[in-house]
């Protein structure tokens, strides 16, 4: 009995080691990229060398390399992402977008969609011919999705999560409808005058925060590019992710892109929502936003993973 008991305990002594081992072979690394006067600064995560990279394009808003929003929003979904496929010996680099670091505020008048692509690429430029890895994939997720889309040279492989299938008017038309009918009538007359002239004579106030001035170039040069265009023109292996849970963009904009490049694998997860989050309660899903203590779907990466290592 005590050889067994010590058996054990050596078995366990091991296993322990074996775990912290593990943990402390992720090397860290603070990248600086720059895309003229923009700062882009990020990390790159990885465990060993010559494995996949995934560099991460973010959705709408202010975000972070770990998935934050100022000081408020702190679900940390890009970190808890890195984290499980660090574990899977797949590298990983996230960076601050361009309207999350306060070194860039003075630059941002008059930003246009182009300019967060060409942020992509310059990232993509930065490591395209970094040996340590033996291919890059682009995760866009949300906005990203589309952003990534339009960035794929040098690319293996291309995978968005919660992309939307329409283009950005449709798709906020949408969204402002389910809440509002008349704002939402409203929406699409403002959307039509700024195609049509570039600017919005009188802007409804319910939706200024929308058509701020200062946002209607982004909005306009966002609304140029059709998702279900664009992706008809990509030619590298495409997974396409959407959660059931997800209330900013729903799973019908998955098929949508998916009936555009049928050749593209297409994967509904259950009780995923928008911030990559496994919710059971409807209560907890904008809660999920706030707080990193919702853990990731395990469906998610083993998705992902699955394909990347295809």
């Amino acid at each position: 009995m005590k050889a067994k008991k010590m058996k054990r305990q050596l078995t366990y002594i091991f296993l322990l080691f074996t775990a912290i081992t593990l943990a402390q072979n992720i090397t860290s690394e603070e990248v600086l990229i720059k895309n003229d006067s923009i700062e882009l600064p990020g990390t790159l995560t990885y465990t060993t060398t010559q494995n996949p990279l995934v560099i991460w394009v973010h959705g709408s808003g202010n975000v972070d390399r770990n998935g934050n929003q100022g000081s408020l929003i702190k679900g940390n979904y890009i970190k808890q992402f890195r984290d499980a496929l660090n574990k899977e010996n797949i590298s990983f680099f996230s960076y601050d977008k361009r309207t999350a670091n306060a070194k860039n505020f003075k630059f941002l008048k008059g930003i246009l969609y182009e300019d967060l692509v060409n942020d992509v690429k310059k990232v993509v430029a930065h490591f395209k011919n970094d040996t340590r890895f033996n291919q890059i994939i682009l995760i866009g997720h949300s906005q990203g999705s589309l952003t990534a889309m339009l960035a794929l040279e040098d690319i293996a492989k291309y995978i968005s999560i919660a992309g939307p299938g329409n283009t950005i008017d449709k798709t906020m038309i949408a969204q402002i409808s389910k809440q509002n009918s008349a704002l939402g009538e409203i929406a699409k007359a403002h959307f039509k005058e700024l195609s049509e002239t570039g600017k919005i004579a009188q802007v409804n106030p319910f939706l200024a925060s929308i058509f701020s001035k200062q946002n209607l170039p982004f909005i306009a040069s966002w609304a140029k590019y059709n998702p279900v265009n664009e992706i008809k023109k990509v030619t590298i292996p495409t997974l396409l992710i959407n959660g059931t849970k997800d209330i900013q963009v729903k799973t019908e904009d998955a098929k949508l892109l998916h009936q555009a490049k049928p050749n593209a694998s297409l994967v509904i997860i259950n009780n995923m929502n928008h911030v990559l989050k496994h919710i059971e309660k409807d209560a907890d899903n904008m809660k999920s936003y706030y707080s990193p203590d919702y853990a990731l779907s395990k469906e998610l990466i083993t998705t992902i993973v699955g394909f990347i290592k295809k």
